[in-house]
């Protein structure tokens, strides 16, 4: 693959361990009626942090204080990374957001009840956000595979398998999750480039 915006930085977010709830699971977790508190807007446009945080329990270990991102969606998902997935003893797949299939399901904690859930845990593919015009200045199309290098953290990195997302209100972001941030060192503003030469 030859990439035409192999020079232009691409801005890099880790994503820590979250949860995405329908409404449905909401109203279990912290009340009828109960909306989502807004706390922090994130790199997507709409998307945010709330102030609630819910607590995963595996088979094999709890995870409490984990921050939910708003708003409501039409499915849950909660997104863990592989450190995560081992303290709680579950094999969480590496999916796309949003692809909830075939994915292990777990017992979420919140303030007004709890809440088993069928499925929706998984690792997120690394994956770069972006619109039509930054994909047609960087030389990439929708849902196509890339290599990504990181170059201003403690230990320089190349990411493979890094999965172009194209839509209109997306804004270009790099997003990988807390391990992978770790293994490359990565502080906030990073930001990461393109390979020229690409699987």
């Amino acid at each position: 693959m030859e990439t035409a915006g192999a020079d232009m930085p691409i801005p890099v977010r880790i994503s820590a361990r979250h949860v995405h709830l329908c409404q449905r699971t909401i109203r279990a977790l912290f009340g009828r009626d109960y909306q989502l508190q807004p706390e922090k807007a994130l790199g997507q446009p709409g998307q945010f942090a709330c102030r609630e945080t819910v607590a995963l329990v595996g088979p094999q270990g709890r995870i409490a204080h984990v921050k939910v991102l708003g708003p409501p969606r039409s499915e849950d998902q909660i997104e863990i990374s592989r450190t995560d997935a081992i303290a709680l003893g579950l094999d969480a797949p590496l999916k796309l957001s949003g692809d909830v299939r075939d994915t292990p399901g777990i017992l979420l904690e919140g303030p007004a009840g709890r809440m088993y859930l069928d499925r929706g845990v998984l690792r997120a593919l690394r994956h770069i956000h972006m619109s039509p015009a930054d994909a047609a200045r960087l030389g990439v199309h929708d849902r196509q595979v890339v290599q990504v290098a990181v170059k201003d953290g403690s230990r320089r990195m190349i990411f493979d398998d890094v999965v172009v997302r194209v839509a209109a209100n997306f804004r270009l972001e790099c997003h990988l999750d807390s391990d992978e941030g770790n293994a490359a060192g990565i502080d906030e503003g990073a930001v990461c480039w393109l390979v020229p030469h690409g699987p």
